[in-house]
């Protein structure tokens, strides 16, 4: 009979109290994918462009899950610097191309440069400058293994249907930012923002046609699976 310790069960419903131990975990699990060059360079653009990048936990698992469903056709909404493409195109076959779609196309110049330092061919990236809504309907159905949506909060949920339509079916769909710097889980009055990212994550909670998870990485990363 083994003599570990057993953990008492979680009251169902409860809260968990986060102890410093828990946070140093937390901590330790973003680091844990060491970044080079090209990252910390674009992650440089990012901050001087007044931009939130991914944390390298998020990128971490961006590219594990690219590798997981092995994704040759991925989507971007939001570019940025190119922190999180990087992350993406690690995790894709390498004959992968990583479509990214952006309304800045000063920001994607920073990201085709950090593309090139991070070693992809310029082939294994295609550029799209726009606004997402207007871009995705006419990116083609069910072409796509992965869709990472990093764009305007108050989209999300139209992001979800088009998502849904550019994804083969067991592709995945991964939505960056959804604690919202933990304002989704704060009791008191919140912008609509806060509220639109609630509901999103009630539906897909709620949903018997597709498999949800939301994980605790960065500023929580809520990945969705397409049956």
């Amino acid at each position: 009979m083994s003599t570990d310790k057993v953990t008492p069960r979680q009251p169902r419903g409860q809260e968990r109290v986060i102890t410093a131990n828990r946070q140093t975990s937390w901590a330790f699990a973003d680091a844990y994918v060491a970044e080079d060059e090209a990252l910390h360079w674009a992650r440089d653009r990012a901050q001087e462009a007044g931009l939130r990048s991914v944390s390298p936990g998020t990128g971490a698992a961006l590219r594990l899950l690219a590798a997981t469903v092995d994704a040759k056709a991925v989507a971007e909404i939001g570019t940025g610097c190119g922190v999180s493409g990087i992350h993406l195109l690690h995790g894709m076959r390498p004959d992968g191309v990583l479509t990214t779609v952006d309304q800045e196309p000063e920001h994607q110049q920073s990201a085709r440069q950090a593309f090139r330092t991070a070693g992809f061919a310029a082939n294994r990236a295609r550029f799209i400058p726009g606004r997402a809504l207007d871009v995705l309907p006419r990116l083609a159905d069910s072409g796509y293994d992965l869709v990472f949506c990093d764009g305007d909060r108050l989209e999300y949920q139209d992001y979800l249907a088009e998502s849904l339509r550019l994804l083969r079916p067991g592709g995945l769909v991964a939505f960056e930012g959804v604690f919202a710097n933990g304002r989704t889980v704060d009791s008191g009055p919140q912008p609509t923002e806060v509220l639109r990212l609630r509901e999103l994550v009630r539906a897909l909670r709620e949903s018997q046609e597709l498999v949800s998870s939301l994980l605790p990485v960065g500023d929580g990363l809520l990945c969705v699976v397409k049956r």
